[in-house]
């Protein structure tokens, strides 16, 4: 496939995007349709999880599409219950609802709180979400996420939702009334920026809420399968949320999404929640080859040691250049550029065949496999540094 054999136009525009095509992937490298290679610290904004066609996601996939790939959600296939009870052995969860988008999950988590609030706390229906917030792009989801660049698009909004300020446990107290039935937050806000709760926060919030009888709603569609160097961020605090929800790393690449929660909070009944491709055994297999490998204690490990290996250089790197703190965990961070040259950097990697994230214009996101090697940082961050010692260059002439 080349540029001349076929057109871009088809597309709806929904975003800007460079008029390449990638075509092909293995680890942590792409390549688009002119054969070109690129080092990707973006992977599917953190989905791919084992890098790009892992041979266990495409053997699992491969084997499953052989096997069966869905009977309908109206029966029960081997894959979604093996699945399922593998993610609620590793957690704090009894019950697990598969769909095919974190948007979905969160989706789902918000109606699973208002039946609750329906049926065990008189129709309380209001939850308390923050400033800087991102849960999707649902019109639901999008009323409970705090970015600003939603506020005025698609009104009227879905009532119901109050954002308190990060990290500030007397707002989220404010709000709290009669209606209110949950607070829901990611641990790290990762569309803000990468802005993490901190761990106090966090134990705080889950105080708070248990007083009442409200649920606690985290959404690890980000940090959650590993990316933080636990298999779920919420392990870091020692608390025990009502309700998670997974995306983006839990399939691997391929679109696969998940809504635990516990017995106690699990009270669909027949005919609230459901999807045709909710749970295929197609999904659920990649799920699962994706599990096995990121939920072994040593892969975990090395999460966390290339989490920090990632992080020292970016602090060497911002120490050089005179640039902002490096802020995240595990193998979700941002450099903070100080000024915003975010875009531009990003535009100028592409063309050194590196592809970064701008979150903000004025902020770096790295969201590299979990199984990237030293050297592929190493690679990036010598990269990294000549763009913004051109950068700054350029700066100082103008």
């Amino acid at each position: 496939m080349t540029h001349a054999t076929y057109s871009l136009d088809a597309l709806m525009e929904i975003t800007a995007r460079p008029p390449i095509a990638f075509v092909r992937g293995k680890g942590s490298y792409l390549w688009d349709d002119s054969g070109k290679r690129y080092l990707d610290f973006i992977q599917g904004w953190a989905v791919n999880c084992l890098g790009h066609s892992p041979p266990a996601l495409v053997e699992a996939i491969t084997e499953q599409a052989k096997r069966l790939i869905t009977p309908s959600p109206a029966y029960h296939n081997d894959a979604s219950v093996a699945l399922a009870k593998a993610l609620t052995d590793v957690s704090c969860f009894d019950r697990v609802f598969f769909a095919n988008s974190g948007a979905e999950a969160n989706e789902g988590a918000i109606k699973l709180a208002r039946k609750y609030g329906a049926l065990h706390k008189n129709g309380a229906f209001e939850i308390i979400t923050f400033e800087g917030g991102f849960h999707g792009r649902t019109l639901a989801t999008m009323s409970a996420s705090g970015k600003k660049a939603f506020e005025p698009l698609f009104e009227p909004k879905v009532p119901g939702f109050r954002k308190a300020r990060w990290h500030d446990l007397s707002s989220v107290e404010q709000l709290i009334n009669d209606s209110t039935v949950a607070v829901m937050l990611e641990p790290i806000q990762g569309e803000a920026g990468v802005w993490p709760a901190r761990d106090e926060f966090l134990r705080d919030l889950r105080a708070l809420t248990a007083k009442p009888g409200l649920l606690l709603i985290l959404d690890e569609i980000q940090t959650g399968v590993g990316r933080t160097g636990k298999l779920f961020h919420y392990e870091h605090t020692g608390i025990t949320p009502d309700i998670m929800t997974l995306g983006k790393g839990i399939g691997g690449g391929v679109p696969l999404a998940a809504l635990l929660a516990t017995e106690a909070v699990s009270c669909f009944e027949h005919g609230d929640q459901g999807g045709t491709y909710n749970g295929n055994a197609l999904m659920c297999a990649a799920g699962l080859a994706v599990l096995d490998q990121v939920s072994a204690p040593a892969f975990l490990k090395s999460v966390t040691e290339n989490g920090l290996y990632l992080e020292s250089a970016l602090q060497r790197l911002s120490a050089r250049h005179g640039l902002g703190e490096v802020r995240g965990r595990g193998l979700l961070l941002a450099l903070d550029l100080c000024v915003p040259m975010a875009p531009a950097i990003v535009a100028a990697a592409l063309d050194d065949g590196l592809l970064l994230n701008a979150p903000r214009p004025d902020t770096l996101r790295f969201m590299p496999a979990l199984n990237v090697r030293t050297q592929e940082i190493d690679l990036m961050i010598e990269s990294l540094d000549l763009l913004l010692t051109k950068a700054g260059a350029a700066r100082r002439v103008a």
